[in-house]
């Protein structure tokens, strides 16, 4: 079992940097692959950023590649989305989810675990 709890959204001007972390407990928290989707109103719940285990291979949905980064410190057994050139098309619900499974790493049907999800809202 592992516990996610997400802090950190908020509303910020377009342009603006928003910081989102995800802080884990119960499984080791190294063992599993995590990412961050969000959904905004009415439509699907889409990936984001995802970072493996070990490794740290890092993968980004085509929206947001050069304007997010996703970094994870297994030690502090914490994900991170560092949200920068914000735009009104990233306001959303962003929830951190985390997989033990390999492959399909944009799916969120893969993920196993899930946080309640933060408000991001970007104005323009």
């Amino acid at each position: 079992q592992v516990l996610l709890v997400e802090s950190g959204g908020g509303l910020v001007q377009a342009g603006g940097s928003l910081r989102l972390s995800c802080t884990a407990s119960g499984r080791t928290f190294s063992s599993v692959t995590m990412a961050w989707f969000r959904q905004a109103p009415g439509k699907e719940r889409d990936f984001v950023a995802a970072i493996t285990r070990n490794e740290g291979i890092t993968l980004y949905a085509d929206s947001v590649k050069g304007r997010f980064t996703i970094t994870r410190d297994n030690a502090k057994n914490a994900v991170y989305l560092q949200m920068n050139s914000l735009k009104p098309e990233d306001t959303a619900v962003y929830y951190c989810a985390a997989k033990t499974v390999l492959g399909e790493t944009s799916n969120p049907g893969r993920y196993d675990y899930w946080g309640q999800g933060t408000q991001v809202t970007v104005s323009s």
